[in-house]
């Protein structure tokens, strides 16, 4: 009998040590980093072929592990303010600035947060709290009117670790609407409240109430009495009323994701109309073993496409990136629908993706390393 060992061959590999290799090598070919690709080959071609013996049968797997923390950033964090007809000829310089600067203020908030180290629903819930008190956007003070000429308030939050979620949908006095949906995910049984039971619940939680007025603004309230004066039986939809809607999405130090969206709806809306932003699966979702989600556009069809979560879904059951898989949604399935707007994303490895298929969509991302904010199609980030 020869002293030599034995050369480990396939047809010992037990059926979990192959389905190990096989994930690993699935797990290589979404690398979308040429670097980190390459540092996963040499790894694996330095530790992989033990794979065959029985005292190491974790290799594959260890291997996998250490080139997505290499890979992942200490935290991600990206945010919007709506997406829709936004052109450069249809803003003035100083305006654009003044929302560069509330966009790039807004990244600063939820950055303090996921740099103390607090968990990713507080710095959604940061941010989108700020952007609820801007003016510049449909959510909080600024809404736009229904046909009857109020603000309704819709808000959602959804935590990826355990798949909590709170939302809330025509709330009138509720003065930061994403707090409110927080309280319901953490402080209630439910998922989602509404109209005067909403207003109650805020209240007795002791959250800020204010009265209606509030959150006018003349800008709004101009857009309103012109639209209004065009309108007949049939609620219309103005091209910026239809949009404006503020989200956010993190990934925290633990690698927990979350997301929030917040919006006071659609200009004109009658008859208790809801969006997609309360709709967790559709303007919301987040689930740590994928990515998170927060939308932003005509909503009828992000409801009926469940946009959020069909993102998550390709990624989960059909092996898609990232950017695979919102790209498929936002640029074919949701386009070809007739459906406009965009999405924010990150994924559990806090890659950030941003699709929309409009003229523009108020942007912005931060992670340890960059930053960026960008409110035009032609602006890459």
């Amino acid at each position: 009998m020869s002293n030599h060992p034995r050369a480990p061959c396939f047809t010992e590999v037990s059926l979990n040590k192959f389905l190990r290799i096989t994930a690993n090598l699935r797990y290589l070919a979404m690398l979308e980093n040429r670097q980190m690709r390459h540092l996963f080959i040499v790894l694996l071609l330095l530790g992989g072929w033990t794979a065959c013996t029985s005292t190491q049968e974790d290799t594959f797997t260890d291997v996998a592990a250490s080139v997505s923390e290499v890979e992942r950033p200490a935290y991600a964090l990206a945010l919007h303010g709506g997406a829709g007809v936004i052109k450069r000829a249809n803003m003035t310089k100083a305006y654009e600035a003044e929302v560069r600067e509330v966009l790039a203020k807004a990244l600063v908030i939820g950055e303090d947060v996921l740099k103390a180290g607090q968990p990713a629903e507080q710095a959604v819930i940061a941010v989108i709290s700020y952007l609820e008190d801007m003016p510049q956007f449909n959510a909080g003070k600024g809404a736009v009117f229904t046909y009857e000429g109020t603000n309704e308030l819709d808000a959602s939050i959804m935590r990826g670790k355990d798949l909590s979620a709170g939302a809330v949908s025509g709330v009138t006095g509720v003065k930061h609407p994403i707090q409110l949906a927080e309280k319901v995910m953490d402080e209630s049984v439910h998922v989602m409240l509404s109209g005067e039971g909403a207003q109650t619940f805020a209240k007795e939680h002791g959250l800020a109430i204010v009265e209606p007025g509030y959150f006018r603004t003349e800008r709004r309230y101009d857009s309103w009495k012109k639209a209004r004066a065009k309108a007949d039986a049939k609620p219309q939809m103005s091209e910026n009323g239809k949009f404006g809607t503020v989200g956010c999405v993190a990934m925290d130090k633990q690698g927990h994701l979350a997301a929030g969206t917040s919006t006071g709806g659609m200009t004109l809306k009658r008859w208790g109309r809801i969006g997609d932003a309360p709709i967790i699966g559709a303007g919301t979702y987040a689930d740590d073993r994928s990515c998170a989600v927060s939308a932003t556009g005509h909503g009828e069809y992000f409801i009926r496409y469940a946009v959020a979560h069909d993102v998550s879904a390709r990624m989960l059951y059909g092996n898609k990136t990232l950017e695979e898989a919102g790209d498929e949604v936002i640029y074919a399935e949701l386009k070809k629908a007739g459906g406009d707007g965009g999405i924010i994303t990150v994924d559990k490895n806090g890659k950030i993706h941003m699709p929309f298929n409009t003229a523009g969509m108020y942007r912005g991302f931060v992670t340890p390393s960059k930053r960026g904010v960008a409110i035009f199609d032609d602006e890459n980030l």
